[in-house]
């Protein structure tokens, strides 16, 4: 089953060679950068590196993403109620991102503090007065 299906990627790939399919290629003839995998366990970087190539990111940078996107939503919330209830959303996914991630305590990302929050922004609106 697997020669057949090696045999038909060689013919497709050297089919695309004979028409020029690869002579626009960025980076032609420079070598490929080098990635440093060396924090990633050896049985697993052959997974991590096609889970990069096609896109997709780990859980815990997805969460993190997800807590930025969740903090530039925060940011233009005029609502009280509804900016409290999102920082303690916020509060929670950063909380679960740093259980994920089981580094030490030092190394885990700042929960939000709503009041802090709120007195930042009522000074800014003075400021802005």
């Amino acid at each position: 089953m697997f020669l057949f299906i090696e045999r038909l990627a060689e013919e497709a790939i050297q089919k695309h060679m004979r028409e020029g399919g690869f002579e626009n290629l960025e980076g032609k003839g420079r070598p490929l950068p080098e990635e440093d995998l060396s924090m990633i366990p050896e049985d697993l970087r052959m997974a991590y590196r096609i889970l990069k190539n096609a896109g997709c990111l780990p859980p815990e940078l997805e969460r993190a993403r997800e807590i930025d996107t969740a903090l530039d939503l925060l940011k233009a919330m005029p609502d009280e109620r509804e900016r409290y209830r999102q920082i303690r959303r916020v509060n929670f996914m950063i909380r679960d991102l740093n259980m994920r991630r089981g580094r030490p305590v030092a190394f885990e990302r700042a929960e939000l503090y709503h009041d802090r929050i709120v007195e930042r922004l009522s000074t800014g609106e003075k400021e802005r007065a």
